[in-house]
């Protein structure tokens, strides 16, 4: 059988394959109920992609795009997914500046990015979580990870650490608001960066504190 190899080319630190300033999430529902297939497809297909190059497989689901398109649209599906009562986890990855991407898959429509913000910023829900950033080919990738911790404590949404993350908490608006904050502000100094966040919903037996 022909094994189907890759290549990367001549990726190196501080050379993001892509030119374009494009974001993408893969990211996967996960909502604790017999109804999950209608749950998680009546989201997806309730999000308005029309500024987000979208894929969704078996596996997961893929935006790519402009950063704040890209953020909104992730959003809304979370937040078209949630069900009262019902325990649902978000897990999502979030890169930009791979020296493995590419200039295709995407949409930078620059007008009016936040095409879901009127319906989604409606809608509002306790959430925990935790998340963990990886600036890569930084010297002081330590004092950026601070930096944009301690904002999320002043925020309020950052609630503790633990052995390889960040703890959060609060609105899922706010904490939508404040991974959007940690994306911008370390691309303005990382060439490569990796986010990696999990939000809960309906916590069983769980005390969620806005």
């Amino acid at each position: 059988m022909e094994k189907n190899y890759v290549s990367y080319g001549n990726c190196s630190v501080g050379k993001p394959g892509s030119t374009m300033g494009i974001t993408g999430a893969r990211f996967n529902l996960s909502p604790m109920s017999d109804d999950f297939e209608n749950i998680i497809l009546g989201a997806i297909n309730k999000v308005d992609l029309s500024k987000v190059w979208a894929e969704t497989d078996h596996i997961s689901t893929v935006y790519r795009g402009k950063e704040e398109a890209v953020f909104d649209a992730l959003k809304a599906a979370y937040v078209y997914a949630y069900t009262e009562g019902v325990h649902m986890t978000l897990e999502t990855t979030i890169s930009k500046g791979c020296p493995g991407d590419s200039d295709s898959d995407y949409t930078l429509a620059f007008d009016n990015p936040r095409v879901n913000r009127a319906e989604t910023s409606q809608i509002d829900f306790p959430v925990i979580g935790k998340y963990a950033l990886y600036p890569m080919g930084s010297d002081d990738y330590m004092a950026t990870i601070a930096e944009v911790v301690n904002e999320g404590i002043d925020r309020g949404v950052v609630t503790g650490s633990g052995h390889y993350g960040t703890n959060l908490g609060g609105s899922v608006q706010d904490v939508f608001d404040y991974l959007e904050y940690v994306s911008n502000t370390v691309g303005k100094t990382v060439s490569h960066y990796v986010i990696q966040f999990t939000l809960h919903c309906n916590v069983p037996e769980t005390d969620i504190h806005e």
